[in-house]
């Protein structure tokens, strides 16, 4: 029997949060190079990050040190309302590696338990394939497609959830299109202003 593996991060809820991001879970340990969410190297959420809010694709990125740097990265975070967690709190990994299609979920999160700490949110965006089918099939909201929302009610809250691609490198799409993306969503929500800075 593989061994059931407890989620390693808090929920990280700023106050302010407008929008909450939900991935599927973190990479096993050895693949981290900081304590924080998307932790792997290889992983392209905070250069995308980086080129939305700074127009630079590592202004996030600590290269000597081979890290992202957390404590900017959660700084961002807080000053624009941009909460994080995953849809799952304890998994099986079938495979030992870190792709979502070899995850068993056995917990998912409590989502309207996260959204009771932010009251200010309204918009929830599923960052991989396998965060949206768990939470769409949840919740009974219709797939949309890339880029785009369902409107859905969640504890008397009105609510749109986002489709947005996967920041990891496996995803085929150049980084600078899952940029455009992320753009035009974070400016609906109105983390972004128009011109995209």
């Amino acid at each position: 029997m593989l061994d059931i593996e407890q989620h390693p991060l808090k929920p990280f809820l700023p106050k302010n949060a407008r929008l909450l991001m939900l991935g599927s879970f973190p990479p096993p340990r050895r693949r981290w190079c900081m304590t924080f969410f998307y932790p792997n190297r290889s992983n392209q959420m905070w250069n995308i990050f980086g080129l939305l809010f700074f127009g630079d694709s590592e202004k996030l990125v600590d290269a000597g040190h081979k890290t992202f740097r957390q404590a900017d990265i959660q700084s961002l975070l807080c000053e624009h309302g941009i909460a994080i967690f995953d849809t799952a709190i304890a998994v099986r990994r079938l495979s030992g590696n870190a792709s979502d299609k070899d995850l068993e979920i056995v917990e998912k999160t409590d989502i309207s338990g996260l959204l009771s700490q932010i009251p200010e949110c309204h918009d929830i965006v599923c960052t991989g394939q396998k965060s949206f089918s768990v939470f769409a099939e949840d919740y009974g909201v219709a797939v949309p497609r890339m880029g785009e929302y369902n409107r859905f009610c969640i504890s008397g809250r009105e609510m749109r959830l986002w489709r947005m691609p996967s920041s990891s490198r496996a995803f085929p799409m150049p980084l600078a299109e899952k940029a455009e993306y992320y753009r035009k969503m974070m400016y609906a929500v109105g983390i972004l202003p128009a011109d995209g800075r």
